[in-house]
């Protein structure tokens, strides 16, 4: 036994790379459950009681609008103290602050911090230094809602601190918290001022061993310029991309190998579902596990706002549901093709192309929902907007509905030729409003598909055979014998014409009619087309004919006549030939009314030519 080689491993045919490929989708699927919950960024053991979303981060950095300064200008107390770095007040001095550490003029943002009564070892500290330390761990950790702080010169009074004190937030370190504080001191000249308290300053080391950049940021910050951009530095957007290629990496080999086994494999959709692997799965999979990196970054409070909108995320994850959506279009576009309706795939297009713009609907709120609007008051919106709309597309909408019940139900197809209502005409066209039918008349008549699909539709074309119930009027003065013999030869007609499908097939004498001797028949003709009932049941009426002429009848004329003497046959010898025939029947016990026996009905059944002439015109030539 020769061991197998590549190729019939991979080969389309094997049933293993098949189960393979179908267990892979559904690990490709569980994984997309699984990581969804893994989309948010990964905490870190920051003290700040809420992060600020994005849009509170962009609307800190717009500048106030007219009406906002005139409104601020009315709430400012006018007896503030002047002071050349604006530290009257705890919100200016706040803002100085943190506009000189933005700026990286650290010199200037030393003014701001309170030095004095310190520990020797953080005396000895370059004060530059501990203003960016204190500015990198508030990067980190904590957001300062300005509007907080007071603009009055005293501070707050009733937030149960000292009156020299206010309190701008908390940094949790270990199980403690670190209270950032300002302070109100008074200056040389007399006046006084809102510095960072030094009961904050003393902690600043600290914090900065747990909040600060590292060892390694710390010499990439020296090596590279100090340029700020979204949040992040210089040296934190190159880890940040080395993170990406190494991500990208990890996540290519299995995603490669996986939609290889698809293509490989004897899948319906395997080359859709290889893209799709290798598509939204992978960038997935590398955004996964960038996200699970982010915190060797120590990304700012800024950057993990930005983060906290998940716009990448959003826009894959939409981009996935999308080759979802195209999974399943093509999924039954195929399916309705093997199953010989597809006719029903034009719905496919605009089914998609809805369940495509709500899922970017709902990915556009998701995302409005993380950067921090309100999506509630929008979906009341919508809902209203939706409620007004539906009302208004009430008769497009029922239309809509109508054209899937025609094409789900398939009552008619294209090119049938049916009756609807009190008219009749061939199917041309089912859109998604109205259905075009062309009339016997050549006119084309247009009907919304709702009022259509409520009619009673009669489908000519999807019925296997016509009926054949012509009512056969002989003259009064037909013997018994000769009615006796049309019959039988009525009987040997429908069971030896090819056309005609024998059950039922019969032939019966009904009575006395007013002015003639009727007789019914009742059958089918096997006939695929109008066409071709017409041309097979004139070739029966021609053979009926003969077989009346040959008994030696005629057919009835509605009249009155009056008979004086005798009734005399209607042809003689026609007659006394149907008589013979009828007694020879009686006399052998053969009488084959009211059926033909078994044996006959085998015997001459499709025997007769059709077209008449074929089979002679065939030995002719």
């Amino acid at each position: 036994m020769t061991a197998p080689t590549i190729r019939n491993l991979f080969s389309k045919n094997n049933k293993k790379i098949i189960f393979l490929s179908r267990f892979t989708l559904m690990a490709c699927c569980l994984m997309l459950l699984l990581l969804a919950p893994a989309w948010s960024v990964s905490s870190l053991a920051q003290a700040a009681t809420e992060e600020p979303t994005l849009k509170q981060v962009i609307e800190e950095d717009a500048p106030e609008s007219g009406d906002g300064k005139q409104e601020a200008a009315k709430k400012k107390p006018p007896t503030a103290p002047i002071d050349e770095h604006g530290r009257d007040t705890p919100r200016s001095s706040a803002l100085g602050y943190l506009k000189a550490g933005r700026e990286g003029d650290y010199e200037l943002a030393a003014k701001y911090l309170d030095l004095r009564r310190l520990p020797k070892s953080i005396e000895s500290m370059d004060k530059t230094d501990l203003a960016r330390q204190l500015k990198i761990v508030l990067d980190r950790t904590l957001w300062v809602d300005l509007s907080l702080l007071s603009e009055d010169p005293k501070g707050h009074a009733d937030d149960g601190l000292p009156a020299h004190r206010d309190y701008v937030g908390s940094i949790k370190i270990d199980d403690r918290k670190v209270d950032i504080l300002l302070q109100r001191i008074r200056r040389d000249d007399g006046k006084y001022i809102w510095l960072i308290s030094n009961a904050t300053v003393r902690h600043i080391p600290e914090l900065y061993a747990e909040y600060g950049y590292g060892p390694i940021g710390e010499k990439l910050t020296q090596m590279l310029p100090d340029f700020d951009f979204l949040g992040l530095q210089v040296w934190q957007w190159i880890m940040l991309f080395g993170m990406f290629v190494v991500a990208y990496l990890i996540a290519f080999l299995p995603t490669w190998f996986i939609g290889m086994l698809f293509r490989r494999s004897s899948l319906t959709l395997a080359t859709p579902l290889a893209a799709f692997v290798t598509g939204p799965v992978r960038l997935i999979i590398t955004i996964f596990l960038v996200r699970s990196w982010i915190d060797y970054l120590h990304p700012s409070i800024t950057a993990r706002a930005i983060m906290s909108g998940k716009t990448l995320p959003v826009i894959i994850t939409t981009w996935a549901a999308l080759h979802v959506v195209h999974l399943v279009t093509e999924y039954w576009r195929q399916h309705l093709t093997n199953v010989g309706r597809e006719h029903a795939t034009v719905l496919l297009r605009p089914a998609a192309t809805a369940v495509q713009v709500i899922v970017v609907m709902i990915a556009v709120l998701v995302w409005l929902d993380n950067i921090g609007f309100e999506v509630t008051t929008l979906l009341t919106g919508l809902g209203i907007g939706g409620i007004a709309v539906a009302l208004a597309a009430q008769k497009p909408i029922e239309n809509l509905i109508g054209a899937i019940t025609l094409y789900m139900a398939t009552p008619v197809r294209v090119g049938d030729f049916c009756r609807f209502g009190d008219k009749v005409g061939t199917i041309e066209e089912i859109g998604l409003r109205l259905t075009r039918i062309r009339t016997l008349d050549k006119t084309v008549i247009t009907v919304p598909n709702g009022a259509f699909s409520e009619m009673h539709l009669e489908n000519f074309t999807g019925r296997e055979r016509f009926r054949f119930a012509p009512k056969i009027r002989l003259r009064y003065g037909t013997t018994p014998d000769q009615i006796r013999c049309i019959l039988v030869e009525l009987q040997r007609l429908l069971q030896a014409h090819p056309k005609v499908d024998p059950p039922p097939a019969r032939a019966t004498f009904r009575g006395f009619g007013i002015d003639a001797l009727e007789i019914d028949i009742r059958t089918y003709i096997k006939a695929s087309g109008y066409a071709d009932f017409v041309a097979a049941s004139q070739d029966l009426y021609l053979r009926i004919m003969d077989i009346v002429s040959a008994a030696g009848s005629d057919f009835a004329i509605p009249s009155q006549n009056l008979y004086l003497g005798r009734t005399q046959p209607l042809n003689d010898e026609a007659a006394q030939a149907a008589t013979s025939q009828v007694v020879q029947w009686m006399e052998k016990e053969e009488m084959p009314l009211p059926n033909l026996s078994e044996e006959e009905v085998e015997v001459i059944k499709d025997t007769l030519e059709y077209p008449p002439g074929v089979k002679q015109k065939e030995d002719s030539d």
